[in-house]
């Protein structure tokens, strides 16, 4: 079955000019291997520039919009902002699962793999409307979908340094410290990605996955938190 990618466009505000930008930023590196002839290229490439646009949009944001925050408060409300999580609800929203070129076995799995593959392709449109379009149109892009998160994820100090909110409540509760183990790491080295879970004495409370080991704990306290109950 065609997708229909002008229906994205309609529904996303987006018109673009070379239409094959947008149809590689939807398309995993797994359908390309299943699909040898297709001529297309996956959305790697594109994925990487949109992340370096995405970061430096969010940065400038922040940095003019909290002028009384010190350096490690903004680089938490930027991890926030630009991390798995959040882009993989923001994909969401924009229907992006509805346009994935996957394989098989890809388009089967529903659960965290999914997750990473959204908010990777929300770099690669990023990526895709730079290219197309030039830096204003893709930081518009951004302010529209993602700086609507800010105030709201940065009022909820669990989502803007949940490892700090999960010992607390830990230590509050449990009277333990959790601990942080790396599961698995998986990807090429210029595109590494990380399990890790988070634990309370010898319990598993929850994983988390992100591209460093860093943003794969944020994620992992910020689902044990839900867990336990402990989000304020």
């Amino acid at each position: 079955m065609e997708i229909n990618f002008a229906k994205f466009e309609e529904s996303a505000g987006l018109l673009f000019k070379d239409k094959s930008l947008l149809k590689q930023a939807f398309t995993h590196r797994s359908y390309i291997n299943e699909n040898k002839n297709s001529r297309l290229a996956h959305n790697e490439r594109l994925e990487f520039l949109g992340d370096a646009v995405l970061e430096l949009v969010v940065t400038d944001f922040l940095y003019a919009t909290y002028p009384g925050k010190p350096e490690g408060e903004l680089t938490t409300y930027r991890s926030a902002l630009v991390n798995s999580i959040t882009l993989s609800e923001v994909a969401q929203n924009l229907a992006m699962n509805d346009y994935l070129l996957l394989s098989k076995g890809e388009a089967k799995d529903t659960g965290r793999a999914r997750q990473y593959i959204l908010a990777n392709t929300f770099e690669a449109v990023i990526g895709a409307i730079y290219l197309d379009q030039g830096y204003g149109s893709a930081k518009s892009f951004i302010e529209k979908h993602i700086f609507v998160f800010a105030d709201k994820m940065i009022s909820r100090g669990n989502l803007v340094d949940a490892k700090s909110n999960f010992q607390e409540k830990a230590q509050e509760k449990t009277g333990v410290t959790p601990a942080y183990k790396l599961i698995r790491e998986s990807g090429p080295d210029h595109d590494k990605s990380f399990t890790v879970g988070v634990f309370i004495n010898k319990e598993q409370i929850a994983i988390g996955d992100g591209k460093s080991k860093q943003e794969a704990e944020q994620n992992a306290a910020v689902r044990a938190l839900e867990a336990k109950g402990w989000v304020v």
